[in-house]
Parts: C-alpha cells; structure tokens; sequence
C-alpha cells in the first residue's frame, strides 16, 4: 500500500527520495528515525506520525496540524521542552499495534505532507543538529511493511481520522450473515458494509424490482429492472466496491441449506416468514450463535400511516423472550406481516438493529443489556425491554 502510495503522490514521494523511512497502516503515515534530544540532553530517536488525509489512492491538502510522537518529551539543546509544538495531550492508543507517546500541535497551513513531514523534524532534528551535526531522519533504513489484511478496498479513513481504531477492530473477524435482502435486510447490508468484518454472507431467492428501488439505500438506474437482477446480485455488485468479503446465495433458507447458518457468529434475520424463522431460532440456540430478528408493522388508519418497528435480539445470556417476541405464524397473521414497507422505517430498523449488534461486541457501551427495542410511529417513543441482567 506505501509502494502504491508513493507512486501516486509527489509529496510522499519525495518524502522517500530523499531518504526518510517511512511506514503505512490504517490511514496514518509513520516516520522512523526522527532524531531529538530528551531532556538529559541525550539524542535518541523517534516515530512521527500524521493522519493522511486521502481520497482513495491520492493524498489531499492535510486538514489539521496535529501530529503524533512515539517517543519521550521532545527538547531543546539545553535540555528545555520544546513549546513550540507542545500539547497536553497524553498517550493515544492508534491502532492495536501503534501507541503514540505524545500529540504535536503546532499550527501551520502546510500545501501537502511533504511540508507538513518536513516542518515537524526540523523542529525536532534541529537541537539534535546542534550537537551533533550529523544525525538526520533521512537514513533510508528499511522497515518491514504493517500487515493490515484488511476487508477494505481502500483505507478506512474514516475511522482512523477519529482515532477509534482499537475500537472499530473489535468487530473485525466476525462472519456475518443478513437473511432477506428486502427494505431493512439492505440498509442492514449498507452498514455492516461499512465495518472490518471477515464476512458478509446474503441470503434471499428475490429478484430486484422496480418497488425494491424505492425503499433501498442508494438510487437504481432504471435499467437495472430490466436485467432481472437477483436481489443478492445487485446489492453484492454495489457493495464489493468497497468491502472485498461479501458473498451472494441467490437462495431463500430452508430445510435443505439451514445449515449453512452453522458456519456464521452472528445473523440478522431481516424476513416476514414465521415458520422458517422458528426453525432457524432453534438451529441457531443449538449452535450458540446470536442473532437479531427485525420486524416493521405499518396500518393505514384514516388517511394516515401508523405502525412500529422492533428489535430482538437473541443471545446465550437470554433468549427465554424470543418466541414471545417473534410471531412463527405463516405470513399475515400478525402485526409485522403488513406489506406496507417505507425507505426511512426500514432503514432505522437496520440501524437500531446494527447498533444492538455494535453494543453486543463492545463498540458502543451498553448499559441496560436489552434484548428487545421497539420505536412507535405516532408517540416517538422508544421502549427497552427483556434485559438479561
């Protein structure tokens, strides 16, 4: 990824010409063998680190002055701090493998990461130079590459400019599976997409038609209706442009494939069929595997639309509620089998349920433990109930 990057950028390149070493991972450029004196008056070195402000393989204007060192308190040649670029703030966890020591802020409107590499070991190479005049950060050392093995197609920029990486990873490793790939089961897709899972597996037998359009993230062409596309089809097509891990079954589950499930750690259930699901939840508490079943019911009642949307969730820590929950009847006999389907209701379906999933592996805090939410159309309420503690 540094090769690549490097090829494509003036600024990085020229960084490496003239001999700095550097290093790549998850959005942030590292700079090895940053010569400073700590205030002993000693010269060791150090790592310099700035967030690259990237669209795709380019670097972009950087948009903050911020840096980060890996390292003791930067000094002068007397042995003073640095004020300078001095900031209070303390060590920063970056990425599992990367702590830096100290935050840099010294204000400045750098063109590129050239200058803004450059300004920063000048300030801290200069009292080093005055003791010794020839150490240099440009030693054109080789340091062996960061092994990211990420899901992406390009880096999660995103999640690095936040510094929540450590956080962001716990998700990571994780074989996710989404059955139905209707209104919530596609938003549900379209944000898992956007985590460091291992792998997204889609289920659903439906072709992809003109109503499908209108309550899906994104905008169809309209050609797409006439190619007939299956629904895992067309949504694997959009999100393989971002995640590398998303596999299509152009199938609905039932007793002959139900056991696919067994392979996956968690499945959102995003389907109105109730007998396949009560198969389904006694596969998945054989085999200990959580899951979230989604429900949306909308009325027409005098002219205008009033329903809910649910969520329940199921774990080994509490799944007495599920069935009590969850209708297992055929498709109709209750509240949640109304076929009035609307883009924004699914969508905050697919978002309370992904937060639930979030909350479950630590990436939100969560503080009741709740396995079943439900958020009512006409009083805005949201009510938290089933805890399993």
């Amino acid at each position: 990824m540094l090769t690549e990057l490097i090829i494509h950028n003036p600024d990085l390149k020229k960084l490496s010409n003239e001999g700095y070493v550097l290093q790549y991972t998850h959005s942030y450029l590292l700079v090895h063998k940053v010569p400073y004196v700590t205030s002993e008056r000693k010269i060791k070195r150090g790592i310099l680190i700035t967030h690259l402000h990237q669209s795709g393989d380019r670097t972009l204007k950087p948009n903050n002055h911020v840096a980060y060192f890996i390292g003791e308190q930067p000094c002068n040649k007397d042995g003073t701090i640095i004020t300078a670029i001095k900031n209070d703030s303390g060590p920063l966890k970056i990425t599992d493998q990367i702590t830096a020591d100290l935050t840099f802020s010294g204000k400045a409107d750098d063109a590129d990461y050239y200058e803004k590499v450059t300004r920063y070991v000048n300030i801290l190479t200069a009292p080093a130079q005055a003791i010794d005049e020839t150490v240099t950060a440009k030693t054109r050392e080789f340091i062996e590459p960061i092994d990211e093995n990420s899901p992406f197609w390009y880096a999660d920029t995103n999640t690095s400019k936040a510094v929540i990486i450590p956080i962001s990873k716990k998700l990571e490793g994780q074989k996710i599976a989404i059955i139905g790939m209707g209104g919530t089961g596609s938003y549900v897709l379209d944000l898992v997409a956007k985590t460091p899972v291992a792998a997204i597996h889609i289920f659903d037998g439906d072709i992809f038609l003109q109503h499908n359009a209108f309550r899906a993230p994104g905008a169809a062409g309209k050609e797409k209706f006439f190619e007939q596309l299956l629904k895992t089809e067309y949504y694997h097509t959009i999100y393989s442009n971002m995640h590398k891990h998303i596999y299509p079954h152009p199938y609905y589950i039932n007793n002959g494939n139900i056991n696919e499930l067994k392979e996956m750690d968690f499945i959102f259930i995003c389907i109105d069929s109730g007998v396949i699901k009560d198969e389904i939840f006694t596969l998945l508490e054989q085999c200990k595997i959580p899951f979230i079943d989604t429900g949306l019911g909308v009325q027409d009642i005098d002219g205008s639309l009033k329903g809910q949307v649910r969520v329940t969730t199921s774990t080994v820590q509490k799944r007495d509620h599920i069935r009590k929950r969850v209708s297992i009847a055929e498709v109709g006999e209750n509240i949640y089998d109304k076929n009035i389907q609307i883009a924004d209701l699914n969508s905050l379906n697919a978002a309370l349920a992904v937060i639930k999933w979030k909350k479950l592996f630590g990436f939100y805090n969560d503080l009741d433990h709740e396995h079943y939410t439900s958020y009512v159309i006409y009083t805005n309420e949201t009510t938290n109930e089933d805890f399993s503690v």
